[in-house]
């Protein structure tokens, strides 16, 4: 290649932008050896601004870059410019960026300029905004200006010795390392000292490591304002006359209250020794650390990198919240708050359609409409910022991170409400209203605590002697019957409950089940779902249901929205993000919730009350009372008018008024037993005298 105006990082990888961005290692690989233009401060709408052109060269730490100017009159004042050392940094147009975590992987350089300012140390991203036919503006991430802030070299001139490059590029792995050790060591010291006594030190220590770190006075024409290091591993140290040298060793203590102390340094055969020893161990940190116990060195963690963080930014100490998309996402929504659900009751015998008999009357039908109201309740999360503490935190955007924060504990908040509800106490001010039983009310159903006109809830006991959780799967597998709801639904419960299904053997003590799918097609639903909230829920061992008939509900203004606000009194920023919806099952007998009860507890089976004419019988079931539910017409036990959730039993018959009806409910008698559903433990009766 002919030889080059000038030389340049265009790139720098593994340095921080000031908006917490870094440009990783081999980002713009696949660009090395390319030609791009080379033009003045970005001005790629006039050719007036072409200088020129570069090659790039891919490098380890970043892009290089060597520049060559063309010969129109822009070119050759810009190559003066350059050699009289008016400009010194460079920039480059990238764009097709891949960004993740704020780490760019990827790009392609499109151009590299001169630029004005160079005083960033670090690499710099400044987004580019791009003009729209239709007039918008918008900021795109997908292409950058990027500008290291680092000088650029000015062409040799001497071509009787090896280059830099050159040089480096003949040192072993090894001898690399070393060299990086002891650069990052001297540049990381923070007790340099300068004096014209330190030059009689670098005479007497000719045969060892040192650093020597040159800086040029304020004023200095020739020498600029860029600081130069140079490393010596043997030899005499010449220096220019009133240039401050310092010779001190990387590896010597420091100094207090500004005496000299007796120093240890390393010679260069124990260098040598260390980096045998580094070859054996396989780390040259060890080597060194076992080097400084050896010789008395303190603070050797000093000499080594700091720890620098994975992420971009602090991770959450949180609950698992896989589950909580599928459940927000799941649902219905609708563009209303106040959502309504109407449901007729054809269960009974006669709503059934009739034969007709020729000549004879046809008799009219009767059935209930039963209606229900669920209104809009306010979910809501609030969080504070000192506007210092915004400054001050400088690794990562603590803003978006705590606005990411909120919207993912408020999502957690509504779909934990929708499946199992709010959890505090009922008196808790904090609480999110669930209208539990209520045919009107504001706040989110939880589909768990539903009422049994549209949840059948499964009973199981899975704590006596002799239960398994095979157990579970035949009492799912029964209960299906029951599921009136959309489609093929999902089964939300706790890991607890999945691992133990999932361990299930046969007599060959071989496992039941290879896999979750498996699993779910035993069962019948489309997936599981592990849910951790679950676990707080000490009798829940699921919930089997199509989210599709869950409705959410939202007015305008209602959905999720996130305000913040500045306190000029505390000089806080506040940010608040909130939610007004509500949100109900919609369907009767669409959703399927398992329940554990005791291990002591007996399962009973209650009988079917009978029924005769106009009177209704009961049938005594040790562990079973019977109570009377809903009603119409004079309807008397006992010769008595009766009254909801009495008691009756087979003492005497219920009797009905023509045309009257009555509900008759079974429930366990005590803790000591359960029903293996709250389905089967309710029975309808008419009376028609016609």
């Amino acid at each position: 290649m002919e030889a080059a105006d000038f030389g340049g990082y265009a790139t720098k990888a593994g340095l921080k932008c000031s908006d917490g961005r870094t440009i990783m290692p081999d980002a713009f690989k696949h660009m090395d050896k390319m030609t791009v233009p080379l033009v003045w401060q970005h001005g790629h709408n006039t050719p007036e601004n072409v200088l020129g052109h570069v090659v790039l060269e891919n490098r380890i730490d970043g892009v290089y870059a060597y520049g060559f100017f063309n010969d129109t009159p822009q070119g050759i004042n810009a190559k003066k410019l350059v050699i009289h050392k008016d400009i010194r940094a460079l920039s480059i147009w990238a764009n097709q960026l891949v960004e993740k975590a704020k780490q760019v992987f990827h790009g392609m350089i499109r151009e590299v300029s001169l630029v004005l300012s160079g005083a960033n140390p670090g690499a710099v991203i400044d987004y580019v905004t791009i003009a729209h036919s239709d007039g918008g503006y918008d900021t795109s991430t997908e292409e950058a200006i990027i500008y290291t802030g680092l000088e650029f070299e000015h062409a040799s001139t001497d071509d009787s010795g090896p280059t830099v490059q050159e040089i480096w590029d003949t040192l072993t792995d090894q001898q690399k390392n070393v060299v990086h050790f002891m650069i990052s060591a001297a540049l990381q010291s923070n007790d340099t000292t300068h004096s014209d006594d330190d030059k009689g030190t670098s005479q007497e220590t000719n045969t060892e490591q040192t650093v020597e770190e040159e800086k040029s006075s304020e004023g200095s024409a020739d020498e600029g304002s860029a600081d130069e290091t140079t490393t010596t591993i043997e030899g005499d140290l010449n220096h220019q006359e009133g240039t401050t040298v310092v010779t001190r060793n990387v590896f010597e203590q420091n100094d207090t209250g500004g005496k000299q102390e007796e120093r240890v340094y390393i010679s260069h055969d124990a260098m040598k020794g260390i980096v045998a020893s580094a070859v054996k161990c396989g780390s040259l940190r060890e080597a060194v650390q076992d080097y400084a116990l050896a010789h008395g060195i303190e603070n050797i963690d000093l000499l080594f990198p700091d720890a620098k963080s994975l992420e971009a930014r602090p991770d959450f100490d949180k609950r698992r919240t896989e589950w909580v998309a599928g459940v927000i996402n799941g649902t219905r929504h609708v563009p209303f708050s106040r959502i309504k659900s109407l449901t007729a009751d054809l269960t009974f015998e006669e709503a059934r359609a009739k034969g007709y008999i020729k000549g004879t009357l046809k008799k009219e039908q009767f059935f209930g409409v039963s209606k229900r109201v669920t209104t809009p309740t306010t979910v809501y999360k609030k969080q504070k910022l000192d506007r210092d503490d915004i400054i001050d935190i400088t690794d990562f955007d603590v803003v978006a991170w705590i606005k990411f924060e909120m919207r993912m504990m408020l999502d957690e908040e509504l779909a934990r409400a929708i499946l199992i509800g709010d959890g505090r106490a009922v008196d808790d001010e904090d609480k999110i209203k669930d209208p539990v039983g209520a045919t009107e009310g504001a706040g989110i159903r939880s589909i768990a605590n539903d009422h049994d006109l549209y949840v059948a809830t499964i009973f199981v006991n899975l704590d006596d002697a002799s239960s398994t959780y095979d157990e579970l799967v035949t009492a799912i597998i029964t209960a299906r019957r029951f599921y009136k709801g959309t489609g093929t639904p999902t089964f939300y419960t706790t890991e607890t409950i999945l691992t133990n299904l999932l361990l299930l053997k046969d007599t060959t003590n071989r496992r039941l089940f290879r896999n979750v799918e498996e699993l779910a097609n035993e069962l019948r639903v489309a997936a599981i779902v592990p849910v951790e909230v679950m676990e707080d829920e000490a009798d829940l061992l699921g919930i089997i249901v199509n989210l599709g008939d869950y409705a959410v509900g939202t007015d305008k203004g209602g959905e999720v929205n996130l305000f913040d606000d500045f306190d000029i009194d505390y000089n806080q920023f506040k940010y608040l993000i909130e939610a007004r919806a509500s949100g109900a099952l919609t369907k009767i007998r669409s959703a399927l919730v398992l329940r554990k009860v005791p291990g002591s507890a007996a399962l009973v089976t209650p009988a079917a009350p009978t029924q005769d004419d106009d009177e209704v019988t009961i049938v005594t079931t040790t562990g079973a009372t019977y109570k009377i539910g809903a009603f119409e017409g004079a309807v008397t036990y006992n010769a008595l008018a009766v009254t909801v959730g009495q008691t009756v039993t087979a003492s005497f018959p219920i009797v009905l008024p023509d045309g009257g009806s009555v509900t008759v409910v079974a429930e366990p008698t005590s803790a000591s037993y359960y029903f293996a559903n709250d389905v089967e433990d309710t029975w309808r009766f008419d009376y028609d005298a016609a």
